[in-house]
Order: structure tokens, then C-alpha cells, then sequence
């Protein structure tokens, strides 16, 4: 594969990334973040996830060394943001860990992505990365094991500390007027039906989420 072949792919990629980030800026514009997992958010969350998994099958995982650190970037978000394509986020995951071995990425990657795997799993996350509205209104870090660990597992890979990274969470979701659900109990229960509807978890469901995720 000639240099030019992956300049073009890491062109496409980081067009992707900015799709998804400029629709996310018009939700911040219209109040709407935060307010449900939005059916055009979620569309091109699937289409990037789809057009990525198939520059996947012909290059492999997109590392810094193949696309450039941008498009290396950019390829992180996407797969973060595909939470209705378990089988793609796994795979992604898999390729992610195997490039940590050969030194290939970015260990802040695969701790993102590894915790959102987990929430998203109902597991408790390890480095504290995944953040959501509590039943008290409040923007708090996603169930995890033990926070000395999770201070010591972020410090290992150049994290600041879970409580200054809520601070830095909580602050922005206020820049961007979000707010928390007027129902939590409610919206709890739609966002484990769509985790049941997209296959992260065992049962049969179809109702969207009303998830924030802090994308």
C-alpha cells in the first residue's frame, strides 16, 4: 500500500471525526446534549463505525505509524462513540491491545476505551474515565473498584487524578448546559433497554437511551 493510499484514508478519517464532532457542537448550540441519545447522533456514530471497521479490514488498526497521530486520534473517538456496535467496540479493543504490546498506541486509549466497554457491560471501570448523572442530579465517575487503585491506575498512564478529572467533567458540562435527567429512575431503565437492544447485554429490547456519556 503506497504512502498516498493511507494519506487518503487518514483524510477520510479524520473527516469522520469531524462530522461527528460538528453535529455534537450543534446539540451544545440547540440544548440538546445530554437530553437522550440523539437519532441523528446515533446514525452517524453507526456510519463512521461501519466505514472505519471496513478501513480496519483493509489496513488494520489505523496506529500513529500507518495514518499519523491526527487520524490515529481521530479513529479512537470514533470507536469510543460507537456504543450500538458491541462487536466492532470489542474488536477495536482487541487490535488496541495487541498495538500496546508492540508500543503502537496509546495507553490513555486503551483505558478509555477499556472502562467504557465495562460500563457499558455493567462492570465497574478501572481508571475512572466513563462519567453519568447520579439519582442526586450530580455528574459522578461511573462505578469503579476501588479509588486508590483507580488514582494509581491513571497516574501509571499520565492521568491526573479522578477528582480533579470530576471537577474538569462537572465544569464542562455546565459550559455546555447539560443537566440531568428529570427522571432517573426512568431514564436508568431506557438506557438498560437499548444496552439490551444493541446486544450489550442478554434480553430483548428496543427503547433509546436516554445516556449522556460525556462524548
Amino acid at each position: 500500500m503506497t504512502p498516498l493510499h493511507f494519506n487518503e484514508i487518514a483524510t477520510q478519517i479524520i473527516e469522520l471525526k469531524n462530522a461527528d464532532l460538528a453535529f455534537r457542537e450543534k446539540l451544545i448550540e440547540t440544548g440538546q446534549l445530554g437530553k437522550g441519545y440523539h437519532k441523528e447522533m446515533a446514525q452517524i456514530h453507526n456510519s463512521n463505525a461501519k466505514i472505519l471497521n471496513d478501513i480496519i479490514d483493509n489496513i488494520g488498526y489505523p496506529t500513529a505509524d500507518k495514518v499519523g497521530e491526527e487520524a490515529c486520534e481521530a479513529s479512537w473517538l470514533i470507536i469510543q462513540h460507537a456504543i450500538g456496535q458491541p462487536a466492532f467496540m470489542k474488536r477495536c479493543l482487541a487490535l488496541l491491545e495487541v498495538a500496546m504490546i508492540e508500543n503502537k498506541a496509546d495507553p490513555k486509549h486503551l483505558a478509555y476505551l477499556t472502562d467504557r466497554i465495562a460500563v457499558l457491560e455493567g462492570k465497574p471501570q478501572c481508571h475512572g474515565t466513563q462519567f453519568d448523572w447520579d439519582e442526586n442530579g450530580a455528574l459522578v465517575p461511573n462505578h469503579y473498584d476501588d479509588l486508590k487503585k483507580v488514582n494509581e491506575r491513571r497516574k501509571s498512564i499520565g492521568l491526573n487524578t479522578l477528582e480533579e478529572q470530576t471537577a474538569i467533567i462537572q465544569r464542562r458540562a455546565k459550559n455546555e448546559n447539560q443537566s440531568p435527567p428529570s427522571d432517573h429512575r426512568q431514564r436508568k431503565m431506557e438506557f438498560e433497554n437499548w444496552k439490551k437492544s444493541v446486544g450489550w447485554v442478554n434480553a430483548s429490547a428496543s427503547v433509546p437511551p436516554k445516556s449522556n456519556n460525556n462524548k
